[in-house]
Parts: C-alpha cells; structure tokens; sequence
C-alpha cells in the first residue's frame, strides 16, 4: 500500500487551514496503519506553486479524503479537489469525505456516504476512520513508550483534535458557566499565534476577581490541540514559582530533575523550553516582571501567559486589560448560572455587582444553594451585603470571596503608601467611575495628613496613585481615577465607625468645595455633570453616618439647582426635601437656613405645576425670614418676590403686584433707587403689569429697569439683554412690531457676544425675534428663527424639556399659518406630550399646549 499502480500514493488529504491539525492528526494515522498519504502541510516545500502541486498531489493519488467542516464547504479552492475526486458510481470510493466538525452536506457531497468523527473521542475516532476506509488493522491507542526515559522530552506525533496534550497540569477544570470574552480570547489568540516575539508573552492585567485566571483556563482548554505541553505556575509566591516550574523536568525526563540545586533545574527546564516548541506556560498571579525575570525563555518557540493584578509589564510584555464583565454578559452568566430567567433583575443585580465575576459567581453560588429568586438575593444584598459575604466559602473555580480577595492587596498598598491607602478610603466614599483628578489635588488642603500633603504635590500624588495601581485597586483613565464600585464597599466595610464617619465627611466637604454656586449657569453644567454623582454618592454616605449635615445640606442644595436649571425637576425635588430633612433637625424648622431650603423646594414645586405647595412653601420662609430678620430685610424681598411670582402665576395678579411693590419697597431702602436688585424688582412688577394689560405701565417700569442695569453695567451685558428682551414682548403687544424687532435683534448681539451662537439665552432672543417675524407676516422668517431656537435647546437641555416644548410649540403655530396642517399638528403633539411628561396635565403651559393642537380641527 505504499506506492503502487504506477507510482500513486494511497490518499491525497484535502482539506481547509482551519482544520490543520484535524488532517495532520488523519495522515498520521493513515501513515501508522501502512497508508501513503499526500498531506500539504508535510509535502509542499516553501516557495513551491501551490496550484500546481495541488494538481500532482489529486492527480498522483488513487483516493482524496475530503476534511469536512463548515469552513470546509465555504472554501472557493477545496471544491475543485473533492470534485476532482468524484466517483458518480461510488464503485471505485476515490471520495471519501471524512466530517470532523458538524455542518449540513448539500448537492453532490450529500450523496456520498461520509466518515463521521464529530462527538467521538481519540480511540473510537481511530476506529470509525479505518474501518471506515475498509481497513481491519487496529494498532493501539498509544505509542509504546521510547525505551530510555532520560530527556525523551514530548513526543511529536500530532494528537487528537480536543483530547489534551501529553503534558498538561492546569489545576483547575474548565468552568462549564463560563460566559462572554470572546473578543479577549480572540485577541489573546491573535497575538499569540502571529509569531511577533514581542507579542508571544501576553500578560492578563486586572483587578482581583475580575477573571484573570479564568480566562488563562479557558484560553488553556479552548486551544489545547494547539500544544503539546501545557504547564501552569503558580507565580504569586518565589517558593511557589520554583518548584512548580522545576517539576517539568520531570516531566520532560530531563536529567537534572534530580539535582538538589533548584536553580539548576530551573535554568535546564528553561534552556529546553528556548529548544524546542509547541508549549503554552501559564505564570498564575505574579506580582510583578522582575519576579519572573529567571523563568522566561528567551526566543519564540512558544507562548506564554501571565496573569497579575499589576498592570506595568510594557517594557517585558504586551498587556490585555480584562476589564468587569459588561451588562449583557453578567446578565447572560447569571441566567444560564441560575437557569431563572429574569432578566430585569439579573440587570439589577450586575449593575449592583459592577459586574465582577467573582462576586456574580458568589450570588448564582448562594442562589443555586437556597433556592432564592435572583430579586429576592438582590433585596438581601443591598441591605445586608457584609452577612451574605461572612457566610459565603469561596466559589467553585475561585480561591476566595469578595470580602478576602482584596485583603492582601490592601495591605500591601497600605505598607507601601500610607497616603495611598487614605486616597482609597476617601475614593470610597466618593462616585465610582471618573473621579477627576484635580478635585482630589485643588481640595486637598481639607484633607486630612498624610493625604493632603500628597495630594498638593504632583510627584506625592503620582505615588500615591501608583501604589494603588500596581494592585489594581484603582485605574487611570485620561484625568480621571475610576475604582470598581465592590473595591469601595470592601474598603468602607474594613473601616471601624469612626474611621467611617471621618472619611465620609472628609468626601462630603471635599465635593462641597468643588461644585460650583452658580450651578444653573449653562458655563457651568459641564463641571456640575461630572461632580453630580460624587456629590450624590458623598451625600448620601455622610446623610447615612450622620456627619457634615451642613456641608451636605449646602451640597444637596447646589445639586437640586444644577437639576433644576436642566428641568430635572423631581430629581431636584428629592434634594431639597434631603436637604431641608437635614437642616431642620440640625437648626430646628424655624432658622433662615431652613427657609432657603423652603424657598428652593417652594420654586421646583412652581415648576412641576404645583402651585399651591409653592406658595406654601413660599409663605413659610417668608414667615422665617421675617421673624429672623424683621419685615425690612432683603432676604424678606425674596420671599415676597417669590410669593408674587406664584400668584401671578395662579392669576392673582393684583395680590402679584402688591407683592412685587413691597420687595420694591424695601430693597429701595436698602439699596437705593438705582441698585441692580431694584432693576428685578421693578422688572418683575412690570411682567405683572403687562399681565393687567397695563401696557404703558408695564413698558415705563421695563425702561426703567433697562436704565439701571445699563448705568451699572454697561450697554452690552447680559442683564441689560433681559430687559431689553422684556421691553421688546411689550412693544409688540402695543403694536409696535417694527420696535419691537429692534429690540430683540439687539437683546440677541448682546447675548451672542456674551455667550456665543448656541447658548440658551439666545435662543430665548431668537424665539421672540422669530415671534414677531410672525406678527410681521414673515412666516419663513420666523420659521427659520424659531428652528434654530429649538436646535439650541435641543443641544442644550435634550429632547424632553418644557423649554424645548415651548419652542415646538411655536413652531407648530407657524406651521399651521404657513398651511402645514399635518407638519403642525406633528409639532403640537410633540409639545403637549413633553409638558404632559415633564409638567404634569394641569400645568397652565400643558393647557395652553392643548387649546393650541385643539385649534387645528376647531
């Protein structure tokens, strides 16, 4: 059977690069029971056409093994060879398709009775092939043994396709709920089978029980047919690292294996590891690149994988940083772990998780073992999280829990940096993602020693950072230091009540500095955005612990505005009763502090619509502020002008008036006739006026107003923009639309120039301009205007803000004039379903929002 009937060989071997090792694996057993076998990968010399000898090798052969496989039947150049090869008649068998991995046969290949190696193992996928080719010779399963056993080293003959290597040691067994990381292991594969030197050392960086280990063992299983030898390290301790990595030689049948000397041995198993390939090494958990300086071969014969906490291994190797598992993939572990189907709470319980497999691991642990609902386990460990983690052993496939997995990183981060153990336990208390780096440097005179001192100098703070970093405590991400969300539950849970409370209020106070005053200023949204979850999450640790009430009462407050002025008007609402809850039980319900709470809860009630709850709260601070500073007192103004603004809205516009009047009054005294306070005093009463249909009245107080604020800021400021707005509306219900327009195409230069083209305040311009373009009968005009408010608004407060309603709202009517009665009623719809949302049915702005889309089929 070797190379008879004029020379041909028995088998030609057809088959894709996929499926290398699954024909090498058939010629080899071809060849050990008496086959000759023509097989590209051992046969076509480098630089050989390869057309050509694919052509000799069909030709030159009495049968072709087809190797089938998905890939297989999806490749252009191996349906040429098996149709080179095809009997109509079956009689002569010179096809023989032999199917390795599942896949579904169609056409010609279908009518050919196939071998089929799928699902069996190596001795039975032996059998079925030769008896298959009709051949009744069996040798054994195995080699005999060569007969000398020093250095025999690892036989070379290919083995079975998912059976493991001759060598393999990995002490753990492969994680049957293993879940996601697909697009890791695929990297790690990439780079480790490009043959680039630089890349065939790949270290798996990351924080504990983010699933180091357990990628390397399903990287380890996955791609065994890949190897030979496969041999795991335990690397986190020196004794550890040297004997697990000596014990190869005995494996290996090295000579040294018996020399007391382990660094002898060690140097042996290194030397043979540079010589030969076809080996994966697996470091477990090495601290750092100098610890393995004297394992790693130098070469390119194998690959190696390292796993550490320690993510600075650049100059020794290429790092892949295994992050928590994303939503999708924690949700889909915990199903499949579980086998309950709710998803809802298993996305609860992830997000509560931060998607640490340790930890998701130990919840589908406790669920699996007393029976609980996914919501149930949820409920248990928001609110008693440190129980559930004292009664848990550690999971299967993890060597501890969530509670000890960090213990010794913390310690050791602690015995290097005193001030970077501090910068954890602050960060604790702080939001989890995107902490920024210059609130923690800008605040650190605050902060207690050692901390501040590092904090305030950059080199101290670099140190500081490092020594956290180098256990994958914390990251960096650009100006920003995230910490996983379990790292700071561990970090607050190791801290005794004390500790607890003096850090809580350390981050509260810290924040409080930072968030900026004037928070409803649309210059300052992007700074209050960042610091909004470290003010919330400060907060809500020091309302907790029951510290830094004033600080987290102020800081409640400027959080409630920035919410505000972004029409988060519930949001802010839930602030300002946090705030005012804390307040009161720190001065009692009747100090002045207490009535700025009433006051700002008083004005989000006006903007949710609810009027009478704002005008009680309104009537509170005033009854504070009054017995506090006397009836006289600017403070009181501001509750009077308050209180008018709600009843004018309530349309009480003579009790408005009388209001507005008396906060006149008194800021007159306080401040004199010509004081910027007095300008809003006497534009709030002229807003009122022109509500009396009090036009002249109303146009001689906006003028007013407009001659105070330009006297004390010039021509072009902002403020001088609101009068200026303001004196505009009542122009053009006078009629006067011609100065009207004037008016507003001034407001809107001086508003460009203070804020740019793309700022709220000049969309409120362009709305009033693109209004009396409308008046004017210029309705393209005004469309074009008000387009272009809506954009600002849109880019400034989202889709869903009543200020964007307004603006869709004007749009619609214009729609209407121009006859776009369905383009209208779109845009009236829009409007009336974001104040529904935002404002509540009975809002005056809903109402008006209904009358308006009700006009289109009146």
């Amino acid at each position: 059977m070797n190379q008879g009937d004029g020379g041909k060989k028995d088998f030609f071997i057809s088959y894709t690069g996929a499926d290398v090792r699954w024909a090498e694996w058939i010629a080899w057993q071809l060849e050990e029971a008496g086959y000759c076998v023509v097989l590209q990968a051992w046969d076509f010399g480098a630089g050989s056409n390869f057309v050509l000898e694919m052509q000799r090798a069909s030709a030159g052969s009495k049968r072709t093994i087809a190797v089938l496989s998905p890939d297989y039947l999806k490749s252009v150049w191996a349906q040429p060879e098996w149709a080179a090869a095809f009997d109509p008649q079956g009689r002569e068998r010179t096809l023989v398709p032999v199917m390795v991995r599942e896949c579904t046969l169609e056409g010609l290949l279908a009518r050919v009775v196939h071998i089929r190696l799928v699902g069996l193992d190596e001795a039975a996928a032996r059998a079925a092939l030769l008896k298959g080719l009709g051949r009744g010779r069996l040798k054994p399963d195995e080699p005999p043994p060569f007969p000398v056993g020093e250095g025999r080293g690892v036989p070379r003959r290919p083995h079975f396709p998912g059976a493991l290597p001759p060598i393999w040691n990995v002490p753990h067994r492969r994680n049957p709920h293993f879940t996601g990381r697909e697009g890791l292991l695929k990297d790690l594969q990439e780079a480790l089978a490009s043959g680039k030197p630089a890349a065939l050392t790949q270290v798996i960086a990351g924080l504990g029980g983010v699933g180091k280990t357990q990628l390397a063992v399903e990287y380890a299983y996955r791609h065994a047919s890949d190897y030979r030898l496969v041999w795991w390290v335990r690397a986190e301790e020196p004794a550890t690292l040297a004997s697990d990595y000596a014990a190869l030689a005995g494996e290996l049948g090295l000579p040294q294996k018996e020399l007391g000397d382990q660094g002898l041995v060690v140097g042996a198993v290194r030397r043979w590891l540079e010589q030969d390939g076809e080996w994966l090494l697996v470091f477990d958990n090495a601290p750092d690149p100098r610890a393995l300086g004297d394992y790693l071969p130098r070469g390119v014969t194998g690959h190696v994988l390292v796993t550490s906490r320690n993510p600075n291994w650049s100059a020794a190797a290429c790092v892949l940083q295994v992050k928590v598992m994303s939503r999708p993939e924690a949700v889909e572990f915990l199903c499949r772990r579980t086998g309950q189907a709710d998803e809802a709470a298993a996305g609860e319980l992830a997000e509560e998780l931060g998607g640490l497999p340790l930890a998701l691991e130990q919840a589908a642990a406790y669920v699996e073992a007393t029976g609980r609902r996914l919501k149930e386990y949820l409920g248990l460990f928001r609110t008693r999280h440190g129980e559930l983690w004292a009664r848990a052993g550690p999971p299967s496939g993890y060597p501890a829990t969530v509670a000890t997995t960090w213990t010794l990183s913390f310690q050791l981060a602690e015995a290097e940096s005193p001030a970077g153990a501090d910068l954890l336990r602050l960060c604790a208390f702080l939001g989890p993602d995107d902490i920024p780096r210059e609130l923690l440097s800008q605040g650190a005179a605050g902060l207690p020693e050692p901390l501040s001192m590092a904090l305030a100098d950059p080199v101290g703070f670099d140190g500081a950072v490092a020594a956290l970093r180098r256990y994958s405590l914390l990251e960096t991400s650009g100006d920003a230091l995230p910490v996983h969300r379990l790292v700071q539950v561990v970090t607050r849970d190791r801290l005794a009540e004390g500790a607890r409370k003096a850090w809580a209020a350390a981050a509260v106070g810290l924040v409080d500095g930072a968030f900026p005053f004037d928070s409803d200023d649309v210059r300052t949204w992007p700074r209050s955005a960042r610091l909004l979850p470290h003010a919330l999450a400060a907060a809500g640790h020091a309302e907790a612990l029951g510290v830094g009430a004033e600080r987290t009462a102020r800081l409640l407050n400027q959080a409630a505005r920035y919410l505000r002025s972004r029409a988060e008007y519930r949001g802010a609402r839930v602030l300002l009763e946090r705030a005012l809850r804390i307040d009161e039980a720190a001065y009692g319900p009747d100090h002045p502090t207490v009535a700025r709470d009433v006051n700002n809860l008083g004005r989000v009630l006006q903007d949710l619509g609810d009027l009478e709850g704002a005008r009680a709260h309104f009537e509170r601070a005033l009854r504070i502020d009054e017995a506090a500073y006397g009836p006289d007192h600017p403070e009181v103004a501001i509750d009077v002008n308050n209180l008018g603004s709600v009843l004018q809205h309530l349309g009480d516009l003579d009790g408005a008036r009388a209001h507005f009047e008396r906060a006149l009054k008194i800021d007159e005294a306080a401040y004199g006739p010509d004081h910027p306070e007095v300008a809003t005093d006497v534009n709030n009463l002229g807003t009122v006026l022109h509500h009396l249909g009090d036009l002249k009245g109303a146009q001689a107080h906006f003028e007013r107003g407009l001659r105070i604020d330009e006297a004390a800021y010039g021509p072009d400021h902002p403020r001088v923009a609101i009068r200026v707005n303001n004196l505009g509306r009542v122009l053009k219900d006078l009629g006067d639309l011609k100065g009207a327009r004037a008016h507003f195409e001034r407001a809107l230069r001086i508003d460009e120039a203070a804020y740019g083209p793309d700022h709220p305040r000049v969309a409120i311009c362009v709305n009033n301009l693109g209004l009396v373009l409308r008046g004017l009968g210029d309705l393209e005009g005004a469309r074009a205007q008000i387009e272009r408010a809506l954009r600002i608004d849109e880019a400034a407060y989202g889709p869903g803000h009543p200020t964007v309603a307004i603006r869709v709202n004007n749009l619609g009517l214009v729609l209407k004039d121009l006859g776009d009665l369905e383009g209208a009623r779109a845009q009236l719809e829009r409007a009336l379903k974001i104040l529904r949302a935002r404002l509540g049915d009975n809002h005056p702005k809903t109402l008006e929002a209904q009358r308006n889309l009700a006009s289109l089929d009146g």
